[in-house]
């Protein structure tokens, strides 16, 4: 019997469950589509699309159960506006540690833009802004979450140090404000350079309550009595049948209570020696508190003893003997079990430094330690925030951190509801407020709690959350009102300027022409929107047109890649019984997302990938190498990126397809999943000159290219390779580009060509080998290199070698080379940007119309068109076409350009508002500064 790619399960029914009343039926017609081709042979339909998974409860999507998400960030209505004044506010603040609200306000907004460097940079600026250590473990905690490495394969324990003062825990741990030094190295990374017996630091307090460094160990001598006069060790204290002679003056240092117990009116102040057997203190803790108070050192004592030390700090109210405890308790806090066995102590006794330990270690053991009961009870009941207040570690900051952290596990969860319900106790300010109701809001709707959920809404539109009202709206609609949702959306395009969302939202209270006009000015307003290209795919397939369902969503695919659109893409394929184009985003979908849930949220893809394995093709590795080779020089990333899923399914520990995969994904914009695979790649190397390189990686991409440098030269004195030249030539050549430098740069490029790769990556290094002659003049080898590569298929190099033949006056030669790239590549778009550099002005716009077609997010064609129309002397015009891209891509370079066509019309205003904007996303933009810095003095003119 032929195998059935769902004969294992035949429960998998779709055609039936269509045919209910929750999913539009379509018919399957036998002869409309060709059946799926391999190797010459015809594959008999093995599944036929009735069959679909009803037993494991599969609803497929229709048009009647698609709905746009409601954004969980907060959405200014005036974006550019609210950029512009974070960045006033930021300049404007009387001093640093202002800085630290304001720049936390500015990662809420940046969180909802799709560039997630934004959002760790801004996250970097709040910690560097941290002035207590609340802040500080709140925050370094929160930047070491984003990067996830406690989820990888082969990561370090949650509390080791990435070398950093930014996310050290325990530079976390100590107070002071330097935001300069928050980027150094840290005291770990150091004394790991040093060697771990060289020295040993052990942060402690001193007796005024200040940070002092002191020696592990210390003369015990200290504490021998023997050498003691007998006039020092004046005072006994007793306990039972015990006696402790301390030296009443250095005891009476120890606090005002004990000063004026031991020298006040008091009759201890005159006797030799003090019953204190029923004050609850041990003999033990009585011989630490009269070393402490000659030694100010905790070093030798158990934790226990320190414990019961901390007791007596604060019974007598010896702040400096308290501070001391403090700190070397949090010292001690290592794990999930320290901290669940101490933060009682600390709140009981009031120890700000042992909760932040405890605190810090809860936080970075997130999302696992949401699964404790001491989590839910500390943080999530009122009463467990109260104590946390007590102690100075209940604040806004905390509970955002930990609300978006239970959103992404669950968002309808009540771990997550009672976060939400703490942060908006601990919101203060406007933009909090918001937060914290429109979250909620956002909570209970996802709970199906549609009445609490409007009023939460309701109280995130009375705070200023425009953007919320679509949360009404949509509640409303759950409800029954539907007029009455199509009423608060119909004010909103009214009252304020239409934005693609509004209209998207209001299609959903529509019907017919109405319902599709709207997603059609929804697409017009914002083509970044994947809602419309979703709806009009599934309206195609429902009408039995699937090849128009599946250009539809190839659309968004082309410029945007999400596992949601990849997802109804395979399910269109599916239909069309292309096994391999469905396997393909299959694939796909689990490399962005490895616990994606397919078809709705009802089957995991790892579940499909075995249901579709049966029909798929047989590759061995030989074949998924051409596989590979082919796709990467047709420019399909997405094919070439479900080719290395599948190589990896053979050899998952196999680190350079991981980096492979890093690369592809980068080149997808995806950079949340790039990072992760190319962390895979540096836990599953098997050397340390391997390791080194994609550690170097890392630290290029997150901005440490010094450090990064340094790793590929370590690398390379350890083994000479491909990857450490091509890393240390690229981090060069980015930094400084010099002459002397880019001779340098050409030599390494050489030498990593001398070096043993496979073709793709050789492919890239001549690409770039090419680049560097043409900065340097040198057509002729440059035109060498990218012919060279061409050779090898790295098709890419067409660019290359079409801006030599451009340089060399041979724009004919240009175009063509161009054209070639064109037809070659799958993703065309930037290719046909790059054309209309080498034509006249007509042919230039049709090309950058097809550019912006294919990939609306590249902002060159709006800017050429702005220019142009300037020239023209067609200023509105101009601004309409920046604004246009600006209200969906809020681009610095975009931003700059408007700023300048205002600054040419006499607008200041405007000039300073688009200034001011695009310095909130990139202060670094030096043009910007100037312009900015030229039109405030115009306006500060005396007239």
């Amino acid at each position: 019997m032929q195998h059935s790619i769902f004969t294992s399960i035949r429960s998998l029914k779709i055609m039936d469950g269509c045919k209910g009343t929750q999913v539009h039926a379509f018919p399957v017609q036998s002869n409309r589509f060709e059946p799926h081709r391999s190797n010459n042979r015809t594959v008999k339909p093995v599944w036929n699309f009735n069959a679909v998974v009803s037993s494991e409860g599969v609803i497929l999507p229709t048009t009647e159960l698609l709905e746009p998400e409601i954004e969980a960030s907060l959405k200014p209505i005036h974006f550019v506006e609210t950029l512009a004044d974070l960045h006033r506010r930021i300049e404007n603040c009387e001093g640093e540690f202002e800085k630290f609200g304001v720049f936390l306000e500015q990662s809420a907004v940046f969180r909802g833009l799709p560039d997630l460097k934004l959002f760790r940079r801004c996250l970097r600026l709040v910690r560097g802004h941290a002035v207590d250590v609340h802040e500080k473990v709140v925050m370094a905690t929160w930047l070491r979450y984003e990067r996830r490495e406690d989820e990888l394969v082969g990561s370090v324990s949650a509390m080791d140090c990435s070398g950093r003062n930014l996310e050290c825990p325990k530079a976390s741990l100590v107070p002071g404000y330097d935001p300069e030094s928050v980027f150094d190295h840290c005291l770990c990374f150091r004394r790991k350079n040093v060697g771990d017996d060289e020295f040993k630091i052990v942060v402690n307090y001193d007796c005024h309550g200040g940070f002092v460094e002191e020696c592990s160990s210390y003369d015990d001598s200290c504490e021998n009595d023997d050498d003691d006069d007998n006039n020092n060790n004046d005072v006994c204290f007793c306990i039972g049948d015990d006696e402790i002679i301390c030296n009443r003056y250095l005891m009476g240092l120890l606090s005002r209570p004990l000063q004026t117990m031991l020298y006040g009116g008091f009759i201890e102040s005159r006797r030799e020696k003090i019953n204190f057997s029923k004050n609850e203190v041990s003999v033990e803790t009585m011989v630490a508190v009269k070393v402490f108070s000659r030694t100010k050192r905790l070093s030798n004592f158990p934790p226990n003893v320190v414990l019961e030390l901390l007791c007596f700090a604060n019974r007598f109210c010896c702040e400096g003997m308290k501070n001391a405890c403090d700190a070397h308790l949090a010292s001690l806090v290592c794990d999930m079990d320290d901290a669940v066995l101490l933060v009682e102590y600390g709140l009981e006794e009031s120890s700000y430094l042992l909760v932040a330990a405890c605190l810090q270690v809860f936080l970075r053991e997130l999302p696992g330690s949401m699964q404790c009961s001491s989590f839910i009870r500390l943080f999530c009941s009122p009463e467990g925030r109260d104590r946390l207040a007590m102690v100075g570690h209940a604040s806004f900051a905390l509970y955002y951190f930990l609300s978006q952290v239970a959103i992404e596990e669950d968002v309808k969860s009540n771990t997550t509801m009672m976060l939400l319900e703490r942060l908006g106790e601990c919101a203060v300010k406007s933009w909090q407020k918001q937060l914290a109701c429109h979250q909620l809001g956002i909570v209970m709707f996802e709970r199906k709690e549609y009445k609490d959920a409007q009023h939460w809404f309701e109280a995130a539109v009375e705070a200023g959350h425009i953007y919320s009202s679509v949360g009404v709206a949509r509640a409303k609609y759950k409800r029954g009102h539907v007029y009455s949702a199509f009423k608060i959306i119909n004010s909103l395009i009214s009252d304020y300027k239409p934005v693609g969302w509004m209209y998207q939202e209001r299609s959903l209270y529509c019907t017919g022409k109405e319902k599709m006009m709207d997603l059609l000015y929804a697409t017009e307003l914002d083509p970044t929107l994947s809602f419309p290209y979703k709806y009009r795919a599934v309206s195609f397939l429902e009408e039995n047109e699937i090849g128009a369902a599946i250009m539809e969503i190839n659309k968004i695919i082309g410029f945007k890649v999400s596992p949601d659109c990849l997802d109804l893409r395979a399910w269109f394929l599916i239909a069309m019984r292309d096994y391999e184009g469905a396997f393909r985003d299959v694939r796909v979908i689990l490399t962005l997302d490895p616990n994606y849930m397919m078809f709705s949220g009802n089957m995991h893809g790892d579940r499909l990938v075995e249901l579709l394995r049966p029909v798929a093709q047989r590759w061995s590795e030989a074949d998924c190498w051409m596989h590979l080779y082919d796709r990467w020089s047709s420019v399909d990333d997405i094919g070439s990126l479900a080719v290395v899923h599948k190589m990896l399914e053979n050899d998952p520990g196999k680190s350079i397809l991981r980096f492979r995969q890093s690369l592809l994904l980068l080149r997808l914009n995806c950079q949340k999943a790039a990072m992760r695979s190319l962390r895979l790649a540096r836990n599953h190397s098997s050397s340390a000159h391997e390791r080194l390189v994609y550690e170097g990686w890392i630290l290029y991409d997150t901005g440490h290219h010094e450090e990064a440098l340094a790793k590929a030269e370590e690398s390379i004195s350890i083994q000479r390779s491909f990857e450490a030249f091509f890393l240390k030539a690229y981090a060069l050549a980015d930094s400084c580009l010099e002459s002397e430098s880019s001779k340098y740069v050409i030599d390494l490029l050489e030498e990593a060509l001398r070096c043993p790769s496979d073709g793709l990556r050789k492919g890239q290094a001549l690409n770039n080998l090419g680049s560097i002659y043409v900065d340097c003049d040198n057509l002729d080898l440059a035109a060498d290199c990218y012919k060279h590569a061409l050779n090898i298929k790295h098709t890419r190099a067409h660019q290359g070698l079409a801006r030599v033949y451009h340089l060399q006056n041979k724009h004919k030669a240009a175009y063509d080379e161009m054209t070639k790239l064109i037809e070659k590549a799958r993703n065309n778009a930037s290719a046909y940007e790059k054309r209309s550099e080498y034509c006249d002005r007509d042919t230039a716009k049709c090309d950058l119309s097809m550019a912006t077609q294919l990939d609306p997010l590249r902002t060159y064609a709006y800017r050429y068109r702005a220019a142009v129309l300037m020239d023209n002397q067609k200023e509105a015009a101009a601004i309409a076409e920046v604004s246009r891209a600006i209200s969906f891509k809020p681009d610095p370079q975009l931003l700059h350009l408007r700023a300048a066509f205002h600054d040419s019309m006499g607008d200041y205003v405007s000039t300073v508002r688009d200034c001011e904007a695009a310095l909130c996303l990139d202060p670094s933009l030096a043009e910007t500064v100037e312009l900015h810095k030229k039109v405030l003095e115009r306006i500060n003119e005396p007239k």
